[in-house]
């Protein structure tokens, strides 16, 4: 009701029962008379008398939020979108060329444009004023309803110019038109005299429109920023090549370490794809080229232009409709949206790449740097101020203009797409992960996390000095169990070979309860959730057999902490073991060789007295004694140990786990075939 009252008015008149007395009156019957006149739904003080009709612009001026959201800086610039948004109009139409932006020192705006000019012949409705003052002075009065002047325009109610007028304390259009120069002023939306005729001009035709924000609205330090307005007039000219603007700038408002210059020339034939590369600034992209185009006429509709790449940053999509920009989006960014997700999908089935299933849009946009303009009749928007486009078939009109084109990219550039495809898989599994880690947290947090099962621990419960041999079957564990220091020395066997995570999605990864066990034992999380503070062991060893199946799990497990867990390589904590694949008998010595060059080592320095020399080759550390496998591989006093260390060509180590372990067959061909000439025959252990 407080709403109400503000909006009309208020009275402290109160309602009268009025007769006149024939006779004294009675108690009891004027009592009744009375209650019976007495409002009984509460409407006292609330009559016709109230109602307040505002005429003209002072609905803008009371209510300023409903036209422009509000009176903060957002909305002083909103002024200027709203003026040269007309400018623009005449350009997408064919009517101008080139607009002109100039920001005063006295803190007055000019949009110019080369268009037709306002009418200023004498409206029909109102025959007293010019069809310019009618525009500038109405509400809802314009030449954008129909769509036989503007094909397509960012001016629908009619109130955009009218608005600025009436939030500004000065303001002057002028207009050349048929060789004539038209001026007329106003202040606060109230024409300070009628249109003047100033005489002839040769070559000068279109609107100027010259205005200074009230600061009774937006308060007395409020100002225009230069470099807000350079933005959207640069931005204005990206949406339409066919465009010049030419932006100005009083230097005294220019500040030191302001990059904004007095001067430029705004002209981007390329369009959202030039926009593109500018807002990225050569940051890093997945693909070498961007998915860029442009659709002429959708369904009646006017063009539709839109340029996207991947990279490295967080996503984003600057989007706009008829070059107005929609902040919040839309419809047109749900069909932008929805046909790259799905295109992506199309050429994963197409070539079978199966683990793209779990793609969303979701993963598809996390990354997309994205630009897209449509031009399309009467738009419906969110409000007044444009930032939310609701017109529902617009997401059909840009997914039928980007679906085709988007599927011959793709099939033009399959290097470039696998690529892409690649790209987006990964951050579908980082999503996936990201879920089941915060399942995994929520789950901890309710019940103590247990350790597997066949994990023998140590005692000791501080991290340094501990250690962790993994090894390969629960024959070789029940040797390690045996043969360790049961204070400093943990056991985890695992049941075969461990999971190819260079090749398996998040899904698998999850399922795999080998991989399960061997996160649950070190306790320190994997990529982003890695804490280095909350592993439980200061060196994690693999231990396998010294034999070619041996090393093919020690590689698995390699590139499971390298990608995993990579900062547990680079800080020092993993290592391998080097146990014996010989053992050499002589008498009462022994000694044991790691290969075959060792033991011929071993036999020409080592065992060269008389006496029968017995060589026996361990089929694998289970078939080893306790004793032996102590001896040999785990007492810190005698062992051997390997510390696994990431080349300084990092990229380069990344180049060559994805080519011998990833998805990709010809690519481990062609790493193998490249490398063929350093492996010589003799030495493979086949």
């Amino acid at each position: 009701m407080d709403d109400m009252n503000d909006l009309f008015g208020t009275s402290d008149k109160q309602p009268q029962a009025v007769r006149p007395p024939s006779r004294p009156a009675d108690p009891l019957v004027q009592a009744a008379a009375a209650k019976k006149a007495a409002p009984r739904d509460g409407s006292e003080g609330y009559s016709a008398a109230d109602i307040e009709v505002l005429e003209g612009l002072e609905p803008v001026r009371r209510r300023p939020g409903m036209y422009i959201g509000g009176t903060d800086d957002k909305a002083l610039h909103h002024l200027f979108a709203e003026v040269i948004d007309n400018s623009m109009d005449e350009a997408v139409a064919g009517h101008a060329t080139f607009i002109e932006v100039e920001l005063s020192a006295d803190g007055f705006l000019t949009v110019t444009d080369n268009g037709r000019g306002i009418p200023v012949d004498p409206h029909p409705k109102f025959k007293d004023k010019s069809a310019l003052e009618v525009i500038m002075t109405t509400l809802h009065a314009g030449g954008k309803f129909d769509s036989k002047v503007y094909e397509t325009s960012g001016g629908l109610h009619g109130v955009g110019v009218s608005v600025v007028n009436a939030l500004s304390d000065s303001c002057e259009v002028e207009v050349a038109r048929g060789r004539q120069l038209y001026r007329q002023r106003f202040s606060r939306g109230i024409p300070q005299g009628p249109l003047e005729k100033l005489g002839e001009v040769h070559n000068r035709r279109g609107t100027r429109t010259r205005f200074h924000p009230d600061p009774e609205i937006f308060g007395k330090g409020a100002a225009f920023e230069p470099a807000r307005v350079f933005s959207m007039a640069r931005s204005k000219a990206y949406l339409f090549g066919g465009v010049n603007i030419r932006w100005s700038c009083d230097p005294a408002l220019l500040k030191e370490k302001d990059d904004t210059p007095p001067k430029a020339d705004f002209h981007f034939p390329g369009g959202l794809k030039d926009y593109l590369a500018a807002s990225l600034n050569g940051d890093f992209q997945v693909t070498r080229e961007v998915f860029a185009g442009k659709s002429e006429k959708q369904g009646g509709h006017g063009s539709i232009e839109w340029a996207v790449t991947w990279y490295g940053g967080d996503g984003f999509v600057h989007s706009y409709c008829n070059t107005i920009p929609t902040h919040e989006g839309g419809t047109h960014e749900a069909g932008f949206r929805n046909i790259l997700t799905r295109g992506l999908k199309a050429y994963a089935e197409l070539t079978g790449n199966k683990r793209a299933s779990i793609v969303n849009s979701e993963d598809v946009m996390i990354s997309a740097a994205g630009m897209l303009s449509v031009f399309i009749r009467e738009p419906e928007f969110v409000g007044q101020t444009k930032d939310r486009l609701a017109t529902v078939e617009a997401i059909r009109i840009v997914e039928n203009a980007i679906r085709d084109p988007f599927d011959h990219w793709l099939a033009d550039n399959p290097q470039e797409a696998t690529k892409l495809l690649d790209w987006v898989i990964a951050r579908a599994d980082e999503r996936v992960r990201r879920r089941q880690e915060k399942e995994i947290s929520r789950k901890s947090a309710v019940r103590k996390l247990r350790l597997p099962g066949k994990l023998a621990d140590c005692t000791q419960n501080a991290a340094a000095g501990a250690e962790l041999f993994i090894v390969e079957g629960d024959s070789a564990g029940g040797s390690a169990k045996q043969a360790r220091d049961r204070a400093m020395q943990a056991v985890l066997p695992l049941r075969g070979k461990i999971l190819n995570v260079a090749s398996a999605g998040n899904d698998k990864l999850a399922a795999n309860q080998t991989i399960s066990d061997l996160i649950q034992a070190l306790g320190c999380g994997t990529r982003s959730k890695y804490r280095d503070s909350d592993l439980r062991y200061d060196r994690v060893i693999i231990m396998t057999d010294a034999d070619v199946d041996g090393a093919h799990i020690a590689s698995l497990l390699i590139t499971f902490f390298y990608q995993e867990m990579p900062q547990l390589i680079l800080d020092g904590h993993l290592y391998m073991a080097v146990p014996p694949l010989y053992s050499i008998r002589q008498g009462g010595k022994v000694a044991y060789a790691r290969d075959d060059a060792h033991k011929d080592e071993l036999l020409r320095t080592e065992f060269t007295g008389r006496g029968k020399i017995e060589i026996g080759r361990f089929k694998g550390l289970g078939e080893m004694m306790a004793g032996q496998l102590k001896e040999t591989t785990m007492d810190p006093k005698k062992r051997t140990l390997l510390r696994v260390e990431v080349l300084d060509e990092e990229s380069a180590t990344k180049d060559a786990v994805d080519a011998l372990m990833g998805t990709k067959p010809e690519a481990r061909f062609r790493f193998i075939q490249e490398r063929a000439e350093f492996a010589e025959a003799e030495v493979l252990d086949i």
